[in-house]
């Protein structure tokens, strides 16, 4: 088995490889790490040594690195599993090799640290010390993506709490990570485990859904690709096409956000055109792409709502595409990309591949954009003034935030978080002009500072001499600087009252033994609704309000005190990845006498009485507390909520089934509250 996939992996790493000096070093890391992990197994039963194994194939085919970073793969769990130094490594193998196994040994230590007493201070410096590999070498990162791939892969061996801190730290770092970096292969992947084990029913009747008629979808496709080539072959172009279905986790995420149906998700299906460019010419290339969109928009309806011009203005990650979603022959929506084999390489290995096309001298605006942002990472992380929960929080928003752009009253352009508001605005000029403000002129009109910027705003900000923050600002505040000004003010405030406080009592009744703080251990289950067991208290967390039966995680508070969380919920991701060692496990114990609030939305087609057979449905027939309902009606169209305290799961799954069958429903889901 161990000689097999390391075959698998040679014959990959001889296409990487200079010459055979470098193969034969990836042949003595690979000697020397087998050696190293002898006899030791993975909690599947494998070999350790088909991991080390796994990741450099994961780093040589799927990201495309070269030798060090195989060899680095092979090594990185030798120093910290092993009797092995960094330095025995740096004498075998050289300086830079053992640089990349020292950052990839550093990450691992820090990740794995078990120090419950200081839970969010320790997984925050743990992000810290990740990204300030970016300073060393971004080949350390890439290849703790790898690594974190493959765990990922072999996740169902891992018990739950693990699990859950697992896919926590995937979710709010590594996800975010991948997609910045340009891996979106790697980033898809991840999502779709993430979903599967997060949200395994979601998951399941996707999976189902796409491969529901899967037969004839795929003649259609065909069929489709057929008509394609015909369109290209007349253009006398060197092209090649892929075709691909949407991932359960990208279908999911938009039906989530958009609130539409899966039959509502038209870029189900895609095509990608890869095509070789006349010239190695950026605007030779560029124009080509535009050509065969307008040679396919000549034969098909197009959306124009669904078309993506990524080559005009490519993504912050080098992206470059034509997108555009046209109606097939047959009757359905595909999606079709319009890719160069240089915008391809760069789309499926990221900054590797921007690497690649720098020493081959064909450099793109793009690449540029990818400098600037590790450039602003590295800066970020060399401020000794910024601490590491607030890093981690900068940093996060960076790899997931899209800008919009807007003006100050001079004319001069800001970037600024698509969704901040005239007050984040205020801020990012300047503290003082922040803690003053009162209002905004925008585009001349006045304007609250809860007023969220548009892209080509002109804003001013008004202030007044005798004006300090207000903490309901926070409820509106989006941009992290903002939010931490904001939140230092009023910790300094809060400590100044405090301090005062003390200093009276202790005039007053002199000075009193305080407790001591106590850490209560986590258990590896709990129980909500143990009645037998007063020792469990538990809140149910109001971010996501999850109901008995709803797959859930909990986080053990200093004083002893669960909160539970649904898994899917984002809250829960940051909690996870930034305080994973105070998961424990939840388990839902029949309780009837307990009733959770949970909401519904519904929308149909109106007609008299409708209403009322609702109601009657939820209150009389399923015998559901109905506590809110708000309806509206537009044209024949109607559309509202309703709020109901209900005792399990299963209980709404079954009045969500009744309310479907009424005559003139067309969709009831679940919401969040």
């Amino acid at each position: 088995m161990i000689s097999r996939e390391f075959a698998e992996l040679r014959e990959s790493a001889v296409r990487r490889c200079a010459n055979q000096q470098e193969i034969d070093t990836v042949q003595k890391a690979f000697d020397f790490a087998n050696e190293a992990h002898k006899g030791v197994r993975r909690r599947s039963g494998e070999p350790y040594i088909i991991h080390p194994i796994e990741v450099a194939k994961i780093v040589v085919n799927e990201i495309g690195l070269g030798c060090k970073s195989i060899v680095a793969a092979l090594l990185h769990d030798v120093v910290e599993d092993t009797d092995y130094t960094v330095e025995d490594i740096r004498n075998l193998f050289g300086d830079k090799i053992a640089t990349l196994v020292d950052g990839l040994t550093k990450i691992k230590t820090v990740l794995d640290n078990e120090d419950k007493s200081k839970v969010k201070s320790i997984q925050a410096e743990n992000f810290k010390r990740i990204l300030l590999t970016l300073n060393d070498d971004v080949r350390v990162v890439l290849i703790k993506l790898a690594d974190r791939l493959h765990n990922c892969r072999t996740i169902e061996y891992m018990p739950e709490h693990k699990r859950d801190k697992i896919l926590g730290e995937t979710m709010f770092i590594f996800i975010p990570l991948a997609h910045r970096l340009g891996l979106y292969g790697i980033k898809s992947e991840m999502e779709d485990i993430w979903l599967r084990y997060k949200e395994p029913q979601a998951f399941n009747e996707i999976k189902a859904k796409i491969n529901r008629n899967a037969n004839d979808k795929e003649k259609q496709i065909d069929d489709f690709v057929k008509e394609i080539r015909q369109i290209l072959d007349k253009m006398d172009i060197d092209y090649e096409i892929r075709k691909r279905v949407k991932s359960p986790y990208s279908i999911w995420h938009k039906m989530r956000t958009k609130n539409v149906t899966f039959e509502q998700v038209f870029d189900l299906y895609a095509v990608r055109i890869i095509f070789k460019p006349r010239t190695e010419h950026v605007k030779d290339e560029r124009s080509q792409c535009y050509a065969i969109f307008s040679a396919i928009t000549n034969e098909y309806d197009y959306r124009e709502d669904r078309f993506r011009d990524w080559i005009k203005q490519p993504k912050n990650n080098g992206y470059e595409a034509l997108h555009c979603t046209v109606m097939s022959k047959s009757g359905i929506w595909v999606e079709v990309q319009i890719r160069s084999r240089r915008m391809n390489d760069i789309a499926e290995k990221g900054i590797a591949a921007h690497w690649a096309y720098k020493r081959e001298g064909i450099v793109s605006e793009s690449e540029s954009e990818m400098d600037k942002w590790i450039a602003k990472v590295q800066e970020i992380l060399m401020n000794p003034d910024v601490n590491a929960l607030e890093l981690l929080d900068i940093i996060h928003n960076d790899l997931t935030a899209s800008e919009i752009f807007v003006f100050t009253p001079k004319g001069e352009q800001k970037s600024i978080l698509k969704g901040a508001t005239a007050l984040d605005f205020a801020y990012m000029i300047h503290t003082h002009i922040g803690n003053k403000a009162i209002a905004a002129k925008v585009n001349l009109r006045l304007e609250p500072l809860s007023y969220v910027l548009r892209s080509g705003d002109q804003i001013e900000i008004i202030t007044a001499q005798n004006e300090n923050p207000k903490r309901e600002w926070l409820d509106f505040l989006k941009t992290r600087k903002a939010i931490n000004i904001v939140k230092e003010y009023f910790d300094r405030l809060d400590r100044k009252n405090a301090a005062e406080a003390q200093a009276n009592q202790k005039a007053s009744s002199g000075s009193k033994w305080s407790l001591p703080f106590f850490k209560p251990k986590a258990k590896s289950e709990y129980i909500i609704n143990d009645r037998r067991n007063t020792d469990n208290r538990f809140v149910i967390a109001t971010c996501c309000h999850p109901i008995p039966g709803d797959p859930v995680i909990g986080f053990l508070s200093p004083d002893g005190v669960v909160t539970v969380h649904k898994k899917s919920c984002q809250v829960a991701n940051t909690l996870a990845a930034t305080s994973g060692d105070s998961i424990v496990v939840p388990k839902w114990e029949a309780d009837e006498m307990n009733a959770f609030p949970a909401r519904i939305s519904v929308t149909g087609i109106d007609r008299v009485g409708l209403l009322n057979e609702i109601t009657k449905y939820v209150s009389v027939i399923m015998k559901v507390n109905l506590r809110r309902r708000a309806f509206e009606r537009q044209d024949s169209i109607f559309s509202g909520e309703m709020d109901l305290m209900v005792h399990e799961k299963a209980d709404l799954e079954r009045l969500l089934k009744m309310l479907q069958k009424i005559d003139g429903i067309q969709k009831v889901i679940r919401k969040n509250l």
